[in-house]
């Protein structure tokens, strides 16, 4: 099996190590997160693709690794969950960054990158460049972590209906 693109990234997984060896983040794979991936799956894919984007125009790579990682550090199932407090895309950042709290000293940037990553969802903005790209790239994962293997579905499904098709001959 080839090993995902993130894990060949020592630069990278030096970066976001220490949380990803961390019980409360491997606790994410637990939980579903966009039908066909998990969360802690969706929170690498997030990590990995903003660090990249930040490393390459020279933002903070490490903050935007790390809180990338952490932006969805709650357990619950979203699609079932409600809350007095708001919707789940006002409350679950504020959740995941106080979570996060608990396993790293956060810096401004982290909290903000965290907690407005469902800015169009919710009213607040970012007020960094890096929660900018942690919030279009989570964005972008979701809609790809659903589209993806639906995709693939159709194709299937398709292609034995023309398989089931009896061959006309025509005299």
């Amino acid at each position: 099996m080839i090993e995902p693109k993130w894990k060949q990234d020592l630069e990278y997984v030096a970066l976001i190590e220490d949380l990803l060896n961390r019980e409360e983040v491997q606790k994410l794979n637990e939980y579903t997160q966009h039908h066909f991936t998990t969360r802690l799956e969706h929170s690498i894919s997030v990590s990995y693709l903003s660090y990249r984007i930040a490393k390459r125009y020279g933002w903070d790579a490490k903050a935007t690794a790390r809180a990338g990682l952490l932006h969805d550090l709650f357990y619950y199932d979203w699609r079932t969950t409600k809350f007095d407090e708001g919707t789940h895309a006002y409350v679950h950042p504020r959740m995941a960054c106080e979570n996060a709290k608990k396993l790293t000293e956060l810096s401004d940037l982290e909290c903000d990158i965290i907690i407005k990553h469902m800015w169009l969802a919710t009213v607040a903005l970012p007020k960094y460049k890096e929660s900018y790209v942690v919030t279009f790239v989570d964005k972008y994962c979701a809609i790809k972590e659903v589209a993806v293997p639906l995709t693939g579905k159709a194709r299937n499904r398709v292609k034995s209906a023309w398989a089931r098709l009896k061959p006309v001959t025509i005299q």
